[in-house]
């Protein structure tokens, strides 16, 4: 083995253990306050992996579904959770690959989601169920209502993605962000500065809050952290969503749908585009606008988004 072959090796090797050693320090640094607490909640224990959920209140029982990102986790639910525990047993929980669930290296689909929440009416709720989802949860929150009607009284979805966007599928192109986000130490350093909390603070501030001062820093830490926690395991459900695993055409589901409701926030750009597609496909969807918000208004406006959901509910 010549001189520069033997150089290359040893300068890979210490790359390799420095990365390593810039990972174990932002996972730390990430999860040393243990905001993100478990102390409430409950395992599922489901087939593809743990799952922790929290159930609280009495009455008809409630099932709410956060936003699929990796750092998004029932966190989501805090502003107005008790609002709705009042007349209600409402549950929520940590979809596979987010927050305090388990986050296997496996390919996350969305039928992977259908059945999971399926799963979890049918073996811990055992009733049916209204079921309110976010963003991109909301194409297998309705897919799993299609699949296994008996399990949903009704499901109310929160600024749901187009049909344009759930219908791309995955290209060579994705496969190879996908391979290199799975790697064990470069894939984690990766995914590790794409969840940096700069860039947390980016997503509530431009994508999920239209009032920039309402944005609190407490709850945002909290996103850090949650992406952060299982030391960087959560890379294989951003790789998934990245290379469109997640997604499916629901286009051809919608019109069967009896029991849908969309609400949507006026300040996102595309929201009328989005609500007439579905609108469109089914005339029996029932549709309501919060103003003053964007992609979170539970968050946001909790209030405002409170008297939606009840609005729905009641009928």
């Amino acid at each position: 083995m010549n001189k520069k072959i033997k150089k290359l090796i040893v300068l890979s090797t210490c790359a390799t253990a420095g990365i390593y050693c810039i990972n174990r320090i932002l996972n730390y640094t990430a999860t040393f306050r243990n905001l993100v607490k478990d102390k409430n909640g409950n395992y599922y224990e489901w087939k593809n992996g743990k799952i922790y959920y929290t159930v609280s209140g009495a009455g008809s029982p409630i099932l709410l579904i956060h936003d699929l990102h990796p750092a998004s986790s029932s966190i989501e639910w805090t502003k107005i959770l008790k609002k709705l525990e009042k007349n209600h047993m409402v549950y929520t929980i940590d979809l596979l690959g987010c927050g305090r669930s388990e986050k296997p290296g496996i390919t996350y689909t969305n039928y992977l989601f259908v059945q999971l929440i399926n799963d979890f009416i049918k073996e811990v709720i055992k009733e049916k169920t209204i079921l309110i989802a976010t963003g991109k949860s909301s194409s297998f929150s309705i897919m799993a209502d299609i699949m296994n009607t008996d399990n949903f009284k009704k499901v109310i979805v929160i600024n749901p993605e187009s049909f344009s966007s759930l219908a791309k599928q995955p290209t060579k192109k994705n496969l190879l962000y996908k391979r290199i986000l799975d790697f064990p130490i470069f894939g984690t350093f990766c995914y590790n500065i794409e969840m940096h909390e700069n860039n947390i603070s980016k997503l509530f501030r431009k994508q999920y809050y239209s009032n920039q001062s309402l944005v609190s820093t407490n709850i945002e830490d909290m996103y850090f952290e949650s992406a952060h926690i299982g030391a960087g395991k959560g890379r294989h459900l951003l790789s998934s969503i990245r290379s469109n695993y997640t997604n499916v055409n629901i286009g051809h589901a919608i019109p069967k749908i009896k029991n849908l409701c969309i609400v949507t926030s006026r300040e996102l750009s595309d929201n009328i585009k989005v609500i007439d597609e579905y609108t469109r496909s089914n005339d029996d969807i029932e549709v309501a606008s919060i103003s003053k918000s964007k992609y979170l208004p539970q968050l946001e406006v909790p209030e405002k988004l409170f008297e939606v959901l009840n609005m729905f509910m009641e009928k």
